[in-house]
């Protein structure tokens, strides 16, 4: 009984209870008690839990009636006069994503985005194609593929001449690769 200690009397104290306990006393006895709730601890709990819900049913009607707009620009832009557009020119507009090509047939607009993982081609003058930097797609300058991953050619956008004379482009309009604006 070496390991024991001999305690005539002791207290324990636990929320407003109070245990008493009389003998031998092993240390870390009243470690191993196991711990009870009161009725004043599980409110608590039920009453934080209700509150909690609460609070994330309203963040979620909150955030329902707050519409989520993108403030992306219009897909419909005026690019300039055709004039602006020199015969045989690839004019990238980086705010659009769009490049302008301009030939003898007419005008053009190819959406810059590689239809393999949406990367952004570029144009190389010397070679006279579209590169994309991400996986090796080339395009012709009419935006057909001949090499790489990508499956299909560039998307081409619709475009027209507005009544003040400037191109009008609409990259949600897609048309087929035979499509040129005469100017």
């Amino acid at each position: 009984m070496a390991d024991k200690i001999d305690v005539k009397y002791l207290k324990s104290i636990r929320g407003n209870a109070t245990t008493e306990i009389k003998g031998p006393y092993e240390p870390g006895a009243l470690l191993d008690h196991p711990k009870t709730i009161t009725r004043r601890c599980l409110f608590w709990g039920a009453w934080l839990s209700f509150w909690g819900l609460v609070g994330m049913w309203s963040f979620s009607v909150v955030r329902y009636l707050i519409p989520r707009v993108s403030y992306e620009p219009s897909s419909i832009f005026k690019a300039g006069k055709p004039e602006d557009y020199p015969l045989g020119s690839v004019t990238f507009i980086e705010t659009r994503k769009v490049w302008i090509i301009r030939e003898e047939k007419g005008v053009y607009a190819l959406i810059a985005v590689c239809t393999h993982l949406s990367c952004q081609p570029r144009w190389f003058e010397e070679e006279q194609i579209f590169k994309c930097p991400c996986h090796g797609g080339q395009f012709y300058k009419n935006g057909v593929n001949f090499a790489g991953p990508p499956p299909k050619p560039l998307a081409r956008a619709y475009v027209e001449v507005s009544d003040d004379g400037r191109l009008l482009v609409d990259k949600e309009r897609i048309v087929g690769l035979d499509f040129i604006l005469p100017v």
